[in-house]
């Protein structure tokens, strides 16, 4: 069986109409915080991992040569989704557009199309699971089985803001888990792009633009950052995609991202929100706050 047949045959739950998020939600909430980016990787090893996906970005992406343009082009567009408002969604209009044209023929002479129904699927179904995950190290609780169930409720807005076909979404949280460990046990493999991207983002290339006489300054600067980044990136990976590339992960390793993730879950909310939350987030989230003012004014006026 297919992981994409593997949906077919569960009951596709029922979208919603396209729509910008707004305020109330877990996704408006968390997306947002600076400890997105510590399980962003994982999603995007597990993206790499998909043969569709993996093929069309060793082809087109940037990653190897731009690395940290790449990033933040990528951590923009997420921002973009949830807190760009109408915006949000001409971003998912342009990202389709976009990657229409990016295909690709592999060496057996098999055409990977990037807009693949379960492919594109497969990209918001991997940021699932790293939200998840995210709170399980990086907040001060793990979500409750209901509140998974929130969570996936919300996104399948996004996945509808995405034009994902209903046959690759699962029905509910618990479908999602079963699909996604069937994807990852039986389609995932262990891709050179998958290993590239491990590489890159444990030493991050410096920008193009920098002096090549700032070259060292910048090794030493991100070395710390990219260390963490890669042991967050794999700790947070399946043990089964974990194993496909090689990657060791021991039980000491364990308990030192659960440290981690124990401080960083109590330091980042001490943080001002202008530094706990990325930019796009924080100017979104400012912007709500003033409209709540100004319709109170308005409820609140002289007749």
């Amino acid at each position: 069986m297919t992981a994409s047949a593997a949906v077919e045959k569960s009951t596709a739950p029922k979208l919603p109409p396209r729509r910008p998020f707004h305020p109330g939600t877990r996704m408006w909430d968390e997306t947002g915080l600076i400890t997105f980016s510590l399980t962003a990787g994982s999603a995007f090893l597990l993206q790499t991992m998909e043969p569709t996906i993996s093929a069309v970005v060793d082809e087109h992406s940037t990653f190897r040569t731009d690395p940290m343009g790449r990033a933040l082009r990528s951590l923009s567009s997420v921002m973009m989704w949830v807190y760009a408002g109408e915006e949000g969604i001409a971003e998912a209009d342009r990202l389709r557009s976009m990657h229409a044209s990016l295909n690709t023929v592999d060496a057996s002479g098999f055409k990977h199309q990037a807009l693949n129904s379960f492919s594109w699927a497969w990209v918001l179904h991997t940021g699932t699971y790293a939200f998840t995950k995210n709170a399980k190290y990086f907040s001060r609780k793990p979500m409750t089985d209901a509140e998974k169930q929130e969570y996936y409720e919300e996104g399948l807005q996004l996945m509808r803001n995405f034009s994902v076909a209903p046959k690759e979404i699962p029905a509910d949280y618990a479908a999602f888990e079963k699909f996604f460990d069937d994807v990852v046990d039986n389609h995932l493999q262990a891709t050179d792009t998958a290993r590239d991207y491990l590489r890159t983002i444990r030493s991050v290339a410096a920008p193009k633009q920098l002096p090549k006489f700032l070259h060292p300054v910048w090794k030493a600067a991100v070395a710390p950052v990219g260390r963490m980044q890669y042991f967050c990136t794999v700790g947070t990976t399946p043990e089964v995609a974990r194993r496909k590339l090689g990657l060791e992960w021991t039980a000491a390793d364990e308990r030192k991202l659960v440290v981690l993730g124990w401080f960083l879950a109590r330091l980042v909310p001490l943080l001002p929100e202008r530094l706990r939350y990325f930019p796009i987030a924080y100017e979104a989230r400012k912007v709500e706050r003033d409209r709540a003012r100004l319709r109170k004014v308005i409820q609140t006026r002289p007749i």
